[in-house]
């Protein structure tokens, strides 16, 4: 593995300590890697080694509630203001007034609240595959879903201890793998009367892009860790709904570069991701925007796609650095 010369260490930021790796020199431009659902810092290894050896100093945190960061017990500490409060300490530690920041899925998520919270500290923004989408003012979250039934699988995530049991009943490699190597496109709604872990379907063989060693290394940090932290994300969702009310119809100025597969969850139909992310309400609230959808691409693009999605991290990063 070439990730043996990331440095790991702790930091302490917004009360809680973070387990960060990072590589590179200490002299270069921060970029900050923010991992999503059910990940760690090391899904980040191939745009860690390509990004430190361009110059960057690259700086990847296990968020909290996952691998070697404090997991607070409850759902209500996982809001995007701890999320983001987390970023703006890991910022200061670093004494960088500004960062270039990547995030996928959930750390997608972070990093479209801490552009819209603090434009202040962000140089420029990756987001992969998840768009910034409007708030619905009059919908909770979890009454979205309801519309869809009990099958869907943020809904199944929404009570406590749910999820954790079903995912029990499988080791955590089996969890992780049913996760990481997931080719459908629907909004992975499962059947009537199912867990969702239990209907997604494992490859007979692994794709290339990944080895069970590296599965192993997740599955090490899930095993210690458990995944109650890693879901108090989902369970803190009408809570942001809450917090986000302020920023009704805001939009998000900062430099934006937007990279999904076109075969991610929920890109298939009429009402699927694509079809929004190519529209113009996508656009129209992230002005500064640039999207590049990757053929043949599924969820875990910068794994899958790696070398392809850190080529366009990086000319995004050296645009930027250029125009400063």
């Amino acid at each position: 593995m070439t990730t043996n010369s990331v440095r790991e260490k702790k930091i302490k930021s917004n009360g809680i300590w973070l387990n960060v790796a990072e590589k590179g020199d200490e002299e270069g431009p921060l970029v900050v890697l923010l991992h999503g659902f059910p990940e760690t810092w090391f899904s980040w290894r191939h745009q860690i080694d390509f990004l430190s050896s361009h110059g960057y100093h690259v700086v990847a945190p296990d968020l909290r509630g996952y691998g070697d960061s404090d997991s607070p017990p409850n759902h209500e500490s996982y809001t995007v203001s701890h999320l983001v409060a987390d970023l703006i300490g890991l910022l200061d530690h670093y004494n960088t007034a500004q960062a270039f920041v990547a995030g996928h899925d959930w750390g997608a998520i972070i990093g479209w609240s801490l552009c819209l919270f603090r434009p202040d500290r962000v140089k420029g923004f990756i987001s992969l595959s998840v768009p910034y989408s409007p708030r619905d003012p009059n919908l909770k979250p979890s009454e979205f879903l309801k519309s869809f039934g009990d099958g869907v699988y943020m809904s199944q995530f929404q009570k406590p201890g749910r999820a954790e049991a079903a995912f029990a009943k499988h080791d955590c490699v089996t969890v992780l793998k049913k996760f990481l190597l997931m080719t459908r496109t629907d909004f992975l709604v499962a059947p009537p009367d199912t867990e969702i872990i239990d209907d997604l379907e494992i490859p007979p063989t692994l794709p290339s892009w990944i080895t069970e060693e590296e599965i192993e290394v997740y599955a090490e940090k899930f095993q210690r860790s458990g995944f109650t932290g890693a879901l108090n994300y989902y369970r803190a969702m009408d809570l942001n709904w809450e917090i986000l009310a302020p920023w009704q119809g805001s939009k998000i100025f900062v430099p934006t570069k937007f990279i999904a597969g076109d075969k991610d969850i929920g890109n298939e139909g009429a009402h699927g991701t694509m079809e929004y992310v190519k529209g113009e309400v996508f656009k129209s609230i992230v002005p500064n925007l640039e999207i590049i959808v990757i053929e043949d691409g599924h969820h875990f693009i910068h794994q899958e796609k790696s070398e392809q999605v850190s080529h366009e991290i990086l000319s995004f990063l050296n645009k930027l650095s250029k125009t400063e």
